[in-house]
């Protein structure tokens, strides 16, 4: 079954990928992993629990963060890749990116 990401900034802007069952299959759970930590470490995106230890949500969430709305307007492949990364480590059918709450739901 499809998988729908839906990224939000605080200003109204939505984006909304569908991630099929093929994109998937074509990923492991190790490669997610890889692209959010490369991602999470060029952006220099910072811990934000106290004790340092960053979840797969935190590391979701900053990667939106520190990347910005610019980056998913201006670059679709880029945007497309996250969605899939993203799809792939949190298995869920849907799944709503909130970067101006620091929220994800499902």
């Amino acid at each position: 079954m499809a998988r729908t990401l839906t990224v939000v900034f605080g200003n109204g802007k939505e984006f909304a990928f569908t991630v099929g069952d093929a994109e998937l299959a074509a990923l492991s759970e190790e490669a997610g992993w890889r692209w959010f930590d490369r991602e999470y470490a060029e952006l220099d995106c910072q811990a934000s629990s106290p004790v340092g230890k960053v979840l797969v949500i935190d590391k979701i969430l900053s990667v939106a963060k520190f990347s910005g709305e610019s980056r998913f307007t201006e670059d679709a492949a880029w945007a497309a890749n996250y969605a899939r990364h993203a799809a792939r480590l949190l298995d869920r059918d849907k799944v709503r990116v909130d970067v101006s709450n620091a929220a994800i739901s499902f």
